[in-house]
Protein backbone atom coordinates (compact mmCIF):
# COMPACT_ATOMS: atom_id res chain seq x y z
CA UNK A 1 0.00 0.00 0.00
CA UNK A 2 1.64 3.07 -0.70
CA UNK A 3 2.76 5.25 2.40
CA UNK A 4 1.19 8.86 2.86
CA UNK A 5 4.76 9.60 2.59
CA UNK A 6 6.21 13.26 1.62
CA UNK A 7 9.17 13.54 -0.29
CA UNK A 8 10.39 17.27 -0.71
CA UNK A 9 12.35 17.91 -3.78
CA UNK A 10 15.80 18.75 -1.60
CA UNK A 11 15.38 15.67 -0.20
CA UNK A 12 15.01 13.36 -3.80
CA UNK A 13 17.69 15.54 -5.12
CA UNK A 14 19.93 13.85 -2.45
CA UNK A 15 18.59 10.36 -2.64
CA UNK A 16 18.04 9.93 -6.02
CA UNK A 17 15.17 10.08 -7.87
CA UNK A 18 14.63 5.82 -7.80
CA UNK A 19 15.07 5.88 -4.11
CA UNK A 20 12.71 8.26 -4.03
CA UNK A 21 10.04 6.37 -6.18
CA UNK A 22 10.60 3.43 -3.62
CA UNK A 23 9.80 5.31 -0.61
CA UNK A 24 6.30 6.66 -2.27
CA UNK A 25 5.30 3.34 -3.58
CA UNK A 26 5.57 2.17 -0.36
CA UNK A 27 8.83 -0.29 -1.02
CA UNK A 28 11.43 1.39 1.56
CA UNK A 29 9.08 3.25 3.88
CA UNK A 30 8.00 2.38 6.95
CA UNK A 31 4.93 1.81 8.37
CA UNK A 32 5.31 2.26 11.79
CA UNK A 33 8.28 4.70 13.28
CA UNK A 34 9.59 6.75 15.73
CA UNK A 35 8.43 10.27 15.16
CA UNK A 36 12.91 11.72 14.93
CA UNK A 37 11.24 14.86 16.39
CA UNK A 38 8.51 14.41 18.98
CA UNK A 39 9.59 10.47 19.41
CA UNK A 40 6.25 9.23 19.51
CA UNK A 41 4.84 6.74 17.18
CA UNK A 42 3.96 7.18 14.06
CA UNK A 43 2.57 5.58 10.99
CA UNK A 44 2.90 6.18 7.66
CA UNK A 45 -0.02 4.04 6.65
CA UNK A 46 -2.42 6.26 8.39
CA UNK A 47 -0.89 9.63 9.04
CA UNK A 48 1.09 12.49 6.86
CA UNK A 49 4.63 11.62 7.10
CA UNK A 50 7.99 13.72 5.97
CA UNK A 51 11.19 11.96 5.25
CA UNK A 52 13.74 14.08 7.27
CA UNK A 53 17.84 13.86 5.48
CA UNK A 54 20.25 14.40 8.05
CA UNK A 55 23.43 14.62 6.45
CA UNK A 56 27.00 14.61 7.73
CA UNK A 57 30.86 14.87 7.29
CA UNK A 58 30.48 11.51 5.68
CA UNK A 59 27.43 9.71 6.82
CA UNK A 60 23.85 10.64 5.91
CA UNK A 61 20.62 8.66 8.00
CA UNK A 62 17.34 8.85 6.70
CA UNK A 63 14.54 9.50 9.33
CA UNK A 64 11.09 10.27 9.66
CA UNK A 65 8.45 12.89 11.48
CA UNK A 66 4.82 13.62 11.58
CA UNK A 67 4.47 16.19 9.10
CA UNK A 68 2.75 17.99 11.55
CA UNK A 69 6.33 18.39 13.93
CA UNK A 70 8.70 18.41 10.82
CA UNK A 71 8.76 19.13 6.81
CA UNK A 72 10.44 16.58 4.42
CA UNK A 73 14.08 18.49 4.58
CA UNK A 74 17.65 18.01 4.59
CA UNK A 75 19.61 18.67 7.41
CA UNK A 76 23.19 19.40 7.53
CA UNK A 77 24.98 17.95 10.81
CA UNK A 78 28.13 17.73 12.18
CA UNK A 79 29.21 13.72 11.71
CA UNK A 80 29.33 13.98 15.62
CA UNK A 81 25.96 15.14 15.89
CA UNK A 82 24.99 12.57 13.44
CA UNK A 83 26.33 9.52 14.82
CA UNK A 84 24.62 10.87 18.20
CA UNK A 85 21.55 10.78 16.33
CA UNK A 86 21.81 7.19 15.13
CA UNK A 87 22.77 5.70 18.95
CA UNK A 88 19.50 7.89 20.00
CA UNK A 89 17.24 6.11 17.00
CA UNK A 90 18.91 2.88 17.16
CA UNK A 91 18.65 3.05 21.14
CA UNK A 92 22.35 2.32 21.64
CA UNK A 93 24.87 4.32 24.09
CA UNK A 94 21.50 5.93 25.72
CA UNK A 95 20.56 9.67 25.16
CA UNK A 96 22.70 12.37 23.53
CA UNK A 97 25.01 14.47 25.28
CA UNK A 98 23.51 17.96 26.66
CA UNK A 99 25.48 20.86 26.79
CA UNK A 100 27.79 21.46 30.28
CA UNK A 101 27.46 22.90 32.14
CA UNK A 102 24.17 24.38 32.36
CA UNK A 103 23.12 26.90 34.98
CA UNK A 104 19.96 25.60 36.32
CA UNK A 105 16.84 23.79 34.93
CA UNK A 106 15.07 26.42 33.77
CA UNK A 107 17.86 29.02 32.03
CA UNK A 108 20.22 26.71 30.20
CA UNK A 109 23.33 28.48 28.21
CA UNK A 110 25.28 26.44 25.47
CA UNK A 111 27.59 27.70 22.72
CA UNK A 112 27.52 27.17 18.93
CA UNK A 113 28.75 28.54 15.78
CA UNK A 114 27.44 31.77 13.55
CA UNK A 115 27.47 31.32 9.99
CA UNK A 116 28.92 32.54 7.59
CA UNK A 117 30.91 34.47 10.03
CA UNK A 118 32.03 32.07 11.71
CA UNK A 119 31.82 34.18 15.50
CA UNK A 120 31.11 32.16 18.32
CA UNK A 121 27.89 32.43 20.03
CA UNK A 122 26.32 32.05 23.48
CA UNK A 123 22.64 30.67 23.36
CA UNK A 124 20.53 30.76 26.29
CA UNK A 125 17.03 29.10 26.46
CA UNK A 126 14.39 30.48 29.03
CA UNK A 127 10.93 31.60 29.41
CA UNK A 128 9.92 35.01 29.22
CA UNK A 129 6.52 36.32 30.85
CA UNK A 130 4.52 38.45 28.28
CA UNK A 131 1.22 39.88 28.84
CA UNK A 132 0.16 37.06 31.43
CA UNK A 133 1.63 34.24 28.75
CA UNK A 134 5.09 32.53 28.74
CA UNK A 135 6.39 31.92 25.75
CA UNK A 136 9.89 30.18 24.91
CA UNK A 137 13.05 32.08 24.02
CA UNK A 138 16.69 32.31 22.95
CA UNK A 139 19.04 34.70 23.95
CA UNK A 140 21.87 35.26 21.72
CA UNK A 141 24.83 37.15 22.67
CA UNK A 142 28.35 36.61 21.48
CA UNK A 143 31.78 36.14 22.96
CA UNK A 144 33.16 39.14 21.38
CA UNK A 145 32.68 41.72 19.11
CA UNK A 146 31.49 41.15 15.52
CA UNK A 147 32.79 43.52 12.38
CA UNK A 148 30.71 43.29 9.30
CA UNK A 149 32.43 40.91 7.28
CA UNK A 150 35.86 43.09 5.35
CA UNK A 151 35.44 45.76 7.76
CA UNK A 152 38.77 46.77 8.92
CA UNK A 153 37.34 49.39 11.47
CA UNK A 154 37.16 47.13 15.05
CA UNK A 155 33.87 48.34 15.50
CA UNK A 156 30.80 46.04 17.02
CA UNK A 157 28.37 45.50 14.02
CA UNK A 158 26.29 42.94 15.69
CA UNK A 159 23.23 44.36 15.71
CA UNK A 160 23.30 46.27 12.87
CA UNK A 161 23.88 43.08 10.95
CA UNK A 162 20.76 41.79 12.34
CA UNK A 163 18.60 44.60 12.06
CA UNK A 164 19.84 44.74 8.36
CA UNK A 165 18.46 40.52 8.44
CA UNK A 166 15.22 41.75 9.40
CA UNK A 167 15.62 41.47 13.01
CA UNK A 168 13.82 44.52 14.80
CA UNK A 169 15.28 46.82 17.79
CA UNK A 170 13.59 46.24 20.66
CA UNK A 171 12.67 49.04 23.09
CA UNK A 172 10.85 46.75 25.52
CA UNK A 173 10.16 42.72 26.27
CA UNK A 174 6.89 43.45 27.29
CA UNK A 175 5.70 42.78 23.73
CA UNK A 176 6.04 40.07 21.30
CA UNK A 177 8.50 40.60 18.67
CA UNK A 178 7.18 40.65 14.68
CA UNK A 179 7.65 37.33 13.30
CA UNK A 180 11.16 37.00 11.11
CA UNK A 181 9.66 35.13 7.83
CA UNK A 182 12.56 32.76 6.60
CA UNK A 183 13.98 31.91 9.57
CA UNK A 184 12.50 29.35 12.51
CA UNK A 185 14.09 27.35 15.24
CA UNK A 186 14.68 23.69 14.69
CA UNK A 187 14.09 21.34 17.43
CA UNK A 188 14.88 17.27 15.99
CA UNK A 189 14.18 14.27 18.55
CA UNK A 190 13.41 16.15 20.86
CA UNK A 191 16.43 18.88 20.82
CA UNK A 192 17.39 22.19 19.74
CA UNK A 193 19.80 21.64 16.73
CA UNK A 194 20.04 25.26 14.93
CA UNK A 195 18.30 28.98 14.20
CA UNK A 196 17.91 28.52 10.68
CA UNK A 197 18.52 31.38 7.90
CA UNK A 198 16.94 31.89 4.35
CA UNK A 199 19.37 30.12 1.77
CA UNK A 200 21.72 32.27 -0.22
CA UNK A 201 20.85 30.64 -3.37
CA UNK A 202 18.81 31.77 -6.20
CA UNK A 203 15.09 33.51 -4.96
CA UNK A 204 17.14 32.13 -0.93
CA UNK A 205 15.38 28.88 -1.61
CA UNK A 206 16.04 26.06 1.31
CA UNK A 207 17.44 27.01 4.56
CA UNK A 208 21.07 27.08 6.12
CA UNK A 209 22.22 27.46 10.15
CA UNK A 210 22.97 30.68 11.29
CA UNK A 211 23.04 29.09 14.53
CA UNK A 212 24.07 25.34 15.10
CA UNK A 213 24.74 23.89 18.18
CA UNK A 214 27.73 21.38 18.58
CA UNK A 215 25.49 18.53 19.87
CA UNK A 216 21.91 18.27 20.03
CA UNK A 217 20.64 19.88 22.99
CA UNK A 218 18.31 19.61 25.73
CA UNK A 219 15.61 21.72 26.57
CA UNK A 220 13.12 21.77 29.53
CA UNK A 221 9.77 20.55 29.03
CA UNK A 222 8.33 23.51 30.23
CA UNK A 223 10.09 25.28 27.12
CA UNK A 224 8.85 22.42 24.78
CA UNK A 225 5.39 22.93 26.16
CA UNK A 226 5.19 26.47 25.57
CA UNK A 227 6.91 25.97 22.38
CA UNK A 228 4.23 23.38 21.09
CA UNK A 229 1.68 25.98 22.66
CA UNK A 230 2.59 28.70 20.58
CA UNK A 231 4.01 27.19 17.72
CA UNK A 232 7.12 29.69 17.51
CA UNK A 233 10.54 30.89 19.37
CA UNK A 234 10.91 34.23 20.65
CA UNK A 235 14.93 34.95 19.10
CA UNK A 236 16.32 38.35 21.31
CA UNK A 237 20.14 39.08 20.50
CA UNK A 238 22.50 41.53 22.27
CA UNK A 239 26.02 42.35 22.01
CA UNK A 240 28.62 41.10 23.92
CA UNK A 241 28.91 41.48 27.44
CA UNK A 242 25.12 42.71 27.53
CA UNK A 243 23.40 39.96 28.91
CA UNK A 244 26.18 37.79 30.68
CA UNK A 245 25.57 33.98 32.10
CA UNK A 246 22.36 34.43 34.06
CA UNK A 247 21.29 31.28 36.47
CA UNK A 248 17.66 32.05 36.60
CA UNK A 249 14.73 33.28 34.31
CA UNK A 250 14.31 36.36 36.55
CA UNK A 251 17.47 37.04 36.31
CA UNK A 252 17.73 36.52 32.78
CA UNK A 253 14.88 38.68 32.39
CA UNK A 254 16.29 41.53 34.22
CA UNK A 255 18.92 42.01 32.16
CA UNK A 256 17.15 41.96 28.78
CA UNK A 257 15.12 44.33 30.55
CA UNK A 258 18.80 46.63 31.11
CA UNK A 259 19.52 45.87 27.67
CA UNK A 260 16.59 46.73 26.01
CA UNK A 261 15.98 49.71 27.69
CA UNK A 262 19.75 50.72 27.10
CA UNK A 263 18.58 50.05 23.54
CA UNK A 264 21.02 47.52 22.78
CA UNK A 265 18.93 44.93 21.74
CA UNK A 266 16.96 43.26 18.90
CA UNK A 267 14.26 40.57 18.42
CA UNK A 268 12.31 38.36 16.46
CA UNK A 269 9.52 35.55 16.45
CA UNK A 270 10.60 32.58 14.47
CA UNK A 271 8.49 29.63 13.60
CA UNK A 272 9.26 26.51 15.49
CA UNK A 273 10.10 23.44 12.96
CA UNK A 274 9.65 20.47 14.96
CA UNK A 275 8.60 19.69 18.69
Amino acid sequence: MPRMLDVSDEVRAEIGDEEADRLLAGENAPGTYDCTSCRTPGDSEQERTSSVLFIGDETAVLAFAHSTCLPSQVVQVSEEQLQGAVRSITGDGGAPAAASPAPSPSAQSFPGQAVPEQAVLGVTSGLVLISGELHPALVVEPTGPIARPGSTRGIDEFLTLLVEQGFTPTAQVGQVPPVLHGWSVLLAMGQLHAVLQPGAGTGGAGQVAWWQAHQPLHVTDSWRAAANKTNSVLVFAAPSGTIGRQPREDLLRGALDKAAANGLLVGATMPLAGT
